[in-house]
């Protein structure tokens, strides 16, 4: 009976939208004004010492066990609730003091590199099912909202490109290659000497393959090695996009000092990564099951850290609603294979990853996270960057 008033407690304050929710023991409760859209099944209690504990782990590994669902709305109806209850607690989630809450992280050589392996060399079997056709798994830049994923993608890279006005001939570095598209486009298209590097074994091997069926080994090479060893500096163009969320709040500072130290005088370089704009922040339930060691920086403190590197700031570009984009173009691609990736990983493994898709569209929905990408000069001033941003859309 407690179990259930602290429900009916947590419930009338949590959403911006009528919801019901539907409980184990099969009676039903409208909260808000409206008529609901959505219904949140309840088959189990979960104990409320452990929702006070951490609220993200216990309700994401309710839902993971099939403890919770959520049926109804559109096309998304958990990114739909989700939304609604990061939008309820804005104020809260705008709470600068809980930064001094976020626990420290090991993010050593050896850590960094088996967090990595342990999202990425899931296998590019398990990826090629839900990603596009460019193997990109990161924000993509729409057109329009309708576009197909991989043209977006595309459409990504050229930005991220053209951004950086680059010269033929000149050095380019990926930091956190990926399976490769950015790096190999920048050596094709514009005829860059091309250096990728990524701590996943899967990557590696992918981006090898690609780069010696381009018969490109020439000017084009991938390295599984860790942004802190490279020692090969320095380069005209660095890119590095979706990386810094993975290196830790520790790490931040060496981070961008090592990219200064990896690019030439006068050269750019164009950060890409989630970032929010209310400060830094972890997930329990991310950390614990999708992104070991992960953390979301704050804007200000990369700003921060971006000017303490010695780094100038030529542009800053919010991608918000394309990543929310992006992840639905995900979420559906991976449930027109469910059955396949439930037969191969398991039903919780299958639930998590649904999850996964659909909270982090609604984080973006509802501007709880960001994506954001910084362009950035090394001193001497004079980079040879146009006067004005026309160059990137000609």
């Amino acid at each position: 009976m407690l179990e259930k008033q602290f429900y009916d407690q947590m419930f009338a304050h949590s959403f911006n939208i009528p919801i019901t929710v539907e409980y184990w023991d099969h009676t039903q409760k409208t909260y808000g004004a409206g008529t609901p859209s959505l219904t949140i099944h309840m088959k189990q209690a979960i104990p409320a010492k452990e929702l006070l504990k951490n609220a993200s782990l216990a309700l994401g590994e309710a839902y993971m066990r099939g403890d919770i669902d959520v049926t109804g709305g559109g096309q998304f109806p958990l990114q739909e609730l989700l939304t609604a209850a990061y939008e309820s607690a804005g104020s809260f989630m705008r709470n600068k003091k809980l930064m001094r809450f976020i626990p420290k992280q090991s993010h050593t050589e050896k850590k960094s590199k088996a967090d990595i392996q342990a999202h990425y060399d899931l296998g590019n079997d398990f990826y090629k099912l839900w990603l596009d056709d460019t193997m990109t798994y990161s924000c993509a830049y729409f057109d329009d909202w309708d576009q197909d994923l991989t043209a977006a993608q595309q459409n990504k890279v050229t930005h991220i490109l053209r951004k950086l006005d680059p010269q033929p001939g000149r050095r380019f570095l990926d930091i956190g290659c990926g399976w490769g598209t950015l790096m190999l486009t920048a050596a094709m298209r514009y005829h860059l000497d091309v250096t990728g590097i990524t701590l996943s074994k899967e990557q590696y091997d992918f981006v090898n393959a690609r780069i010696q069926k381009l018969g490109i080994e020439d000017h084009a090479r991938v390295l599984l090695v860790d942004y802190r060893e490279l020692t090969d500096g320095p380069y005209d163009y660095i890119t590095s996009i979706g990386m810094f969320e993975h290196v830790g709040k520790e790490n931040l500072e060496l981070y961008f000092k090592d990219v200064t130290k990896l690019l030439a005088a006068g050269g750019s370089a164009l950060i890409h990564g989630i970032t929010r704009q209310q400060g830094g922040a972890t997930n329990a339930w991310l950390n614990k099951y999708i992104f070991p060691g992960g953390y979301i920086p704050g804007l200000s403190e990369n700003i921060d850290h971006i000017i303490d590197a010695g780094l100038q700031i030529s542009d800053l570009e919010p991608l918000r609603r394309h990543y929310q984009r992006t992840l639905e173009h995900w979420d559906e691609n991976f449930n027109a294979h469910r059955n396949t990736i439930q037969k191969k990983f398991g039903y919780e493994f299958t639930r998590m990853w649904d999850i996964y898709l659909q909270a982090a569209a609604a984080s973006f929905e509802s501007g709880n996270i960001d994506v954001i990408q910084y362009l950035v000069t090394k001193a001497p001033s004079g980079t040879g960057l146009p006067l004005t941003r026309d160059y990137i859309y000609d």
